[in-house]
């Protein structure tokens, strides 16, 4: 199997574990304490290998774009406690802010990754 293909199938599980999470999260604190740490390996882990397989050079500078606006749109989530002011609203928020904040903790590792070896090839062509 080729590594792109690994890195397709790391990308998709990751999102798959951040939104399920995310929603499990939501509902009373499902996850947490060990259970919560080792998730957030899970889909580090699942980042560094997206970063390694899957962005092919001519795709680096959107990437990086791309992530950079959902790390910081993640940081930028607890503005979705502004929902708690209407009950209704209140578990959309928290649901929104796990699913930001584990698709960050996904694509974090992926980014950094793919800036060094950005790096690497402008550094080694001269």
């Amino acid at each position: 199997m080729k590594t792109e293909k690994w890195g397709e199938y790391a990308a998709l599980l990751g999102v798959i574990v951040a939104v399920l999470v995310g929603l499990a999260a939501a509902s009373d604190g499902l996850v947490a304490g060990a259970t919560s740490a080792w998730i957030a390996v899970l889909l580090v882990v699942l980042g560094i290998i997206v970063g390694l397989t899957t962005i092919a050079e001519k795709e680096v500078t959107s990437f990086l774009i791309a992530a950079i606006a959902l790390v910081v749109s993640s940081v930028s989530v607890p503005a979705f406690g502004a929902f708690s002011g209407v009950p209704e609203l209140a578990v959309l928020g928290s649901i929104l802010t796990a699913i930001f904040q584990n698709i960050a903790t996904l694509i974090a590792p992926a980014a950094v990754i793919v800036a060094f070896k950005a790096v690497w090839s402008l550094a080694s062509r001269r």
